[in-house]
């Protein structure tokens, strides 16, 4: 028969417990020292762009023409991308609901995987970026590096959207990480148990 004590004799329950501890622990310390910088550092970044980069649309190079600080104001999803008269509103509904995923993804993830951890709050902090500016800004959301060469140029985009950029890398790689190592272990015949 299987004990139902963890290790020293302690129920298994205390030790489920301790788990769920660490979890919050490790997911508040993730959203503190990750997500809220990147989103006081988008905020105070957006606040300067639209103070001194007036007017809007008007390129201010600062490497040449191949990196530009221009404000711009997006109206529309990811890139651009058209999404219609109530874009803003249905926008803004799908960050809360992801938001709401991304932080119990967080909380779920192993307290041991920092890279998974440092790729959601990547990305939790730059939705809380771009959010506010959906809710209170009929303008769009506040986009100012510019980027390209001759007529190419990337879409005009913002801290926030660097760091959802880098958070969803990152998570695909944490990903493609523990994929590996769980086909390395079903291939030695591992369990986990």
């Amino acid at each position: 028969p299987r004990s139902t004590c963890g290790e020293g004799g302690a129920p298994a329950a205390r030790a489920t417990s301790k788990e769920a501890i660490g979890a919050s622990v490790s997911t508040v310390r993730a959203l503190i020292s990750i997500a809220l910088p990147v989103w006081v550092a988008d905020f105070v970044t957006k606040w300067l762009a639209v103070a001194h980069l007036q007017p809007p649309y008007m390129p201010h190079q600062v490497i040449g023409a191949t990196v530009r600080l221009t404000l711009a104001y997006n109206q529309q999803g990811v890139m651009g991308l058209p999404v219609g008269p109530y874009g803003r509103w249905m926008l803004s509904g799908v960050s809360v609901v992801l938001l709401g995923v991304l932080v119990w993804l967080l909380h779920e993830s192993r307290a041991s995987d920092r890279l998974r951890a440092t790729a959601l709050a990547l990305i939790i902090g730059g939705a809380l970026g771009n959010l506010p500016d959906r809710l209170t800004s009929g303008r769009g959301v506040v986009d100012f590096i510019d980027i390209g060469t001759g007529a190419w140029r990337f879409w005009t985009f913002n801290l926030a959207d660097v760091a959802i950029d880098v958070g969803v890398a990152l998570f695909a790689w944490s990903l493609w990480r523990a994929t590996g190592a769980a086909s390395s272990a079903a291939g030695r015949g591992e369990t986990g148990t």
